[in-house]
Parts: structure tokens; sequence; C-alpha cells
């Protein structure tokens, strides 16, 4: 059984998050949760929240110890957004398979 590379999960997980931006409406909550996921990973930050009719994103960025500042943004291209979030380090592999694991996305490896 061939193992999973890094750049085959990433793939996999772009290509989930290309369907659930284009397919938001079907599953919205429980798109957001993953979106909002990958977004708080990426930033170590809490109390995400995305509005994906207006294309911005809030949230809460760590600025020392138990400290955070409230931060919003726009984005020009979300999906585009929240694939920029994807980390590339073999730390996060696990994050990133459990995320396929539970979308039901089986690795075309």
């Amino acid at each position: 059984m061939n193992k999973i590379t890094l750049p085959e999960i990433l793939d996999d997980v772009k290509s989930l998050i290309s369907y659930s931006i284009a397919n938001k409406d079907q599953d919205n909550s429980n798109f957001q949760m993953m979106h909002r996921a990958i977004i708080k990973k990426y930033f170590e930050a809490k109390h995400v929240n995305i509005n994906y009719a207006e294309q911005t994103v809030d949230l809460k960025l760590p600025v020392g110890h138990k400290k955070y500042t409230s931060i919003t943004f726009e984005c020009q291209d979300l999906e585009r957004f929240i694939k920029s979030c994807l980390k590339k380090d073999d730390k996060s592999i696990f994050f990133y398979q459990s995320l396929l694991n539970h979308y039901n996305v089986i690795s075309a490896a």
C-alpha cells in the first residue's frame, strides 16, 4: 500500500475547498466549519467568522499571552484565500487527513 504524501493530501484538500465554495449552499454550516478551521489553524486565531456575501473574514489574532486583537479584511477571492491558508508542513498532514476523512474524500494515490 502506497503512503499518501503531503502534496497529494494538499491537492485533495484544495479540491475539497473548491467543491465546498461552489456548493456552500448545499451543506452550508458544515463547509463553513471547515473553512473556519483552516483559517484558525493558519493564523492561530479564534472566533473566525466568514461573510460569504461580502467576502469578508473577521477573526481574533493572537498578539501576546492570552491577548487577541480583532481584525476584519476583505477577500477578492475567498476560495483562493482559504487555499492559501494551507500549511505545507508535515505537522499539518494529520489535520488535513482528518478533514478529508470527515468529508469522506478518498485520495487517488
